[in-house]
């Protein structure tokens, strides 16, 4: 099932509610669903490779901090953070300052991930230390994603939730 942006994500513990828990396609929701995102977010740093090495590390750690407790969305968010951390470092890699498309993300498309109909930018001469930095979050993403605990869990709380 895709992701539902049209929930209440300020007022929704999803800790409390892992029923209203939807995985998605890739990142959808890392920076919505509560209170993980506090408890990720001020990890999450890709700056230099040293920088992300100590912060893959730490999400990995929650990573499995989540999957001992059998909290499938923690764990599922953290993988996403680590997810977003390669995707972020690679696009800074490929794009000086970040910026990947033209002009601005639409309104009604704000918190979504996509081009939503923007040109993308040309790619600048690749930056190592962001490349570097992509990679080492890259190889913390694969880990999670093919941990047989985080496997299980996935596969029960799709069957529990149908989600």
């Amino acid at each position: 099932m895709p992701f539902d942006y049209t929930l209440d994500f300020h007022h929704t513990d999803f800790r409390h509610r892992p029923d209203l828990y939807r995985v998605g396609k890739g990142e959808q929701g890392v920076l919505l669903v509560e209170p993980y995102k506090s408890e990720i977010l001020p990890h999450w740093r890709f700056r230099t490779p040293a920088v992300a090495q100590e912060s893959a590390e730490l999400i990995y750690g929650l990573f499995l901090g989540y999957l001992a407790a059998r909290d499938f969305v923690g764990a599922d968010m953290a993988r996403k953070f680590l997810q977003m951390g390669f995707t972020r470092a690679r696009r800074y890699a490929n794009h000086r300052g970040g910026k990947k498309y033209a002009g601005p993300v639409p309104d009604d498309k704000k918190g979504q991930s996509g081009a939503h109909g923007r040109a993308e930018l040309p790619r600048s001469p690749e930056d190592p230390e962001k490349a570097a930095a992509a990679a080492i979050f890259k190889h913390k993403w694969d880990e999670a994603k093919q941990h047989p605990d985080y496997v299980q869990q996935m596969a029960d709380f799709k069957a529990h939730y149908g989600k």
